[in-house]
């Protein structure tokens, strides 16, 4: 079960990507992708999370390392909440919003503490991850994680 506000845009009739600006400043985008953009390709595991807590509002656990091309959300960056020891694989994506035809979704993302997230991993929005998790390569997570799983698939498939 994923966790999300759910706001329609019945009035308009109007696609809410082409309203994405009512929603968030231009400006306050703008700077959020430069520093997603700059934290990707970032070498220093210590300066990159430096970046997502301090610049985007993340928050992030000691000894957390974001491998190469992480793609955290864009517009929601502060709705991410990772824990302690964990490692996020090489471009996994991180998303705490979903623009659909008729409405827009918000939720956090949560991982817990000593989690494997592998590589090409999607993360949806409202979505839990519990402590001791690993999730497998190219997984997409569309479900809650419980404590001590293995998920892996597309469809997810959960395993204990």
């Amino acid at each position: 079960m994923r966790r999300y506000q759910k706001i329609e845009d019945k009035a308009t009739h109007i696609n809410p990507l082409w309203r994405m600006y009512h929603f968030i400043k231009f400006t306050k985008l703008f700077k959020q992708t430069l520093f997603i953009e700059l934290a990707r390709f970032m070498p220093s595991l210590r300066l990159k999370r430096w970046i997502y807590r301090a610049c985007l509002g993340m928050q992030v656990g000691k000894h957390t390392a974001f491998a190469y091309k992480v793609m955290p959300d864009v517009i929601y960056p502060h709705l991410i909440r990772i824990g302690d020891n964990c490692v996020i694989g090489y471009n996994t994506t991180i998303l705490t919003h979903e623009f659909l035809v008729t409405e827009w979704r918000v939720g956090k993302v949560i991982i817990g503490n000593h989690t494997l997230v592998g590589a090409n991993v999607t993360i949806l929005p409202g979505v839990t991850i519990g402590d001791y998790v690993r999730i497998g390569a190219g997984t997409v997570v569309n479900k809650d994680v419980p404590d001590g799983a293995l998920a892996y698939g597309n469809p997810m498939q959960i395993r204990k």
